[in-house]
């Protein structure tokens, strides 16, 4: 893929879900916010219909008493009737109205200290039972065919008998709200009646949570309040309670809520969760898809580089085997055996030489998928070394170097493949002289921690980047030192020895500074 493509299509997608993101944070803020203010008109109006309920049952407390006291008196002191009557005479429908409306007024002379007046006057006061009678009647003029008979025809009549008008009743309300003032708020309404009523309403809109309330008075708190009510400006709802009849009044009804915030959050908890958790697996796959993509583009830089290699390595032995063909072909050559048998030898070392990179290709395909045939039996992990070491003991001293073995390990026996940790160990010692820059030291020690035997091998060669040091153990892994082919390999070797050495349950890890050389670590449990 295009390098700038692939910068393009992160930065399109880091985009889209920081995008995402937003838009679940903005839902859920707003989500909130609408949740918090449904709550606030839902509260408000419970708080009117508390406070209406309570000026009601004030008003129907002092009604009872009246009716009681006008029942207890019997008749009244006094009693006046009057009489309105209006006549209308309509002459296009022949029509005549007759409306009525006739007023009993009874006195009964109750004193004042019906209302509690705290005055201690004794004066009476005038408490009158008002009943009306309401009569409508529409009649029809009718004339006879000699012009001369007349009467009247009712088309319709209406009778109502009724207690005090609107006016009469505004009357009355305003008088008691005047007196109804001169008592205590403690003995105009209980903490107990305010409890009930706030809990009913609140049940039925189904709030279920712990609420305080207070009812105040010109910004002063008064004795009917709930035990842990706090006033706050910024978390309070209020209600004007006990209005007189021109809709002023001294009293306030509060109502806080200590857990309003978690509540409203509860509330659209499970849709909030929902979009986290769809938000967290869009995360998840896209980090997983752009770490994908950067492995891939990893593994084709790598499979590139691992080509070119094999491609060097093959080339050089071709090319080997193809002049000592044409060099036996010679006709000056072919009677001399001598030539012709280090010609062949040379064709048969460059041509193992080639089969064995292809084996260890080979091998970690078939180590990847699980069919290479790895039988373990009981082996002395020094003779392992001791024979690893004899594979390159050559190769180091024709460089003018010294493989040193301080096997001190008082155990020294495992459950391993002896072939397959042969090439283990020789993979290592390989790398320790390919990477010496100048003549090979290479120091090789074990010991035993625990019920485990430790394998240093330690060189002081190149030595690795911290950076190549986290991937020396991945496949087709090689350090790029501005010529890729001055040492020869194709990044399988310690991709090997990590799959043998893990499949022994054991570990392998390194330790290197850059210039000063490297040591490697097995681990494997002892018998």
């Amino acid at each position: 893929m295009n390098k700038k493509l692939f910068v393009l299509l992160v930065i399109l997608m880091s985009l889209s879900l920081t995008g995402i993101i937003f838009v679940q944070v903005y839902w859920i803020r707003t989500s909130v916010d609408d949740k918090e203010e449904q709550f606030s008109r839902t509260v408000t109006d419970i708080l009117d219909k508390v406070a209406s309920r309570v000026e009601k049952r004030e008003m129907k407390d002092y009604s009872d008493r009246l009716a009681s006291l006008v029942d207890s008196i019997g008749q009244p002191k006094t009693t006046q009737f009057r009489n309105f009557l209006f006549v209308d005479r309509d002459l296009n429908s022949d029509e005549i109205l007759f409306y009525s409306h006739g007023i009993l007024e009874e006195d009964y002379n109750i004193t004042s200290t019906f209302f509690d007046n705290l005055s201690g006057d004794d004066d009476t006061t005038t408490i009158k039972n008002f009943t009306s009678k309401r009569t409508k009647a529409v009649f029809k003029e009718e004339f006879g065919l000699d012009g001369k008979s007349y009467s009247l025809t009712p088309i319709q009549k209406a009778e109502k008998i009724g207690g005090l008008s609107k006016i009469d009743k505004a009357a009355w309300e305003d008088v008691f709200m005047e007196y109804a003032k001169s008592r205590p708020i403690h003995k105009r309404v209980s903490k107990q009646e305010l409890e009930l009523l706030l809990s009913q309403e609140l049940g039925n809109r189904n709030i279920d949570i712990d609420y305080e309330y207070g009812v105040y008075s010109q910004g002063y708190p008064t004795k009917v309040k709930s035990k842990k009510f706090k006033f706050s400006e910024s978390k309070m709802y209020r209600a004007p309670i006990f209005k007189d009849s021109e809709g002023n009044t001294s009293f306030s009804l509060l109502l806080t809520f200590p857990k309003m915030k978690k509540f409203l959050f509860q509330s659209i908890m499970s849709m909030a969760l929902l979009s986290l958790i769809f938000t967290l697996v869009i995360m998840i796959a896209y980090s997983s898809a752009i770490y994908q993509l950067i492995k891939q583009k990893q593994i084709s830089e790598i499979k590139t580089d691992f080509i070119n290699n094999m491609t060097h390595e093959f080339k050089t032995p071709i090319a080997t085997i193809n002049l000592a063909v044409e060099a036996i072909r010679n006709p000056k050559s072919i009677d001399d055996k001598e030539k012709v048998l280090r010609y062949l030898g040379m064709i048969r070392d460059e041509n193992k030489r080639m089969h064995a990179q292809v084996e260890n290709v080979l091998r970690i395909s078939k180590l990847e998928k699980n069919q290479l045939d790895i039988r373990k039996d009981r082996v002395d992990v020094h003779d392992i070394i001791v024979d690893a070491i004899a594979h390159i003991e050559l190769i180091v001293e024709d460089r003018g170097g010294y493989v040193k073995s301080n096997l001190n390990a008082e155990r020294s026996e495992v459950l391993a493949n002896d072939v397959h940790f042969t090439n283990v160990i020789v993979n290592i010692l390989d790398n320790a002289v390919k990477y010496s820059v100048e003549s090979p030291k290479i120091d090789v020690f074990t010991e035993v921690v625990k019920n485990s035997i430790i394998i240093k091998v330690q060189d002081r060669g190149a030595g690795m980047s911290k950076a190549v040091l986290k991937r020396v153990f991945e496949k087709f892994y090689r350090e790029h030192t501005g010529d890729i082919h001055n040492v020869k390999g194709h990044g399988l070797g310690l991709a090997y020895v990590k799959r043998i050495i893990e499949d022994h349950q054991g570990e392998v890890y390194a330790e290197s500074e850059k210039g000063k050389g490297s040591t490697f670590f097995i681990k494997l449990p002892l018998i």
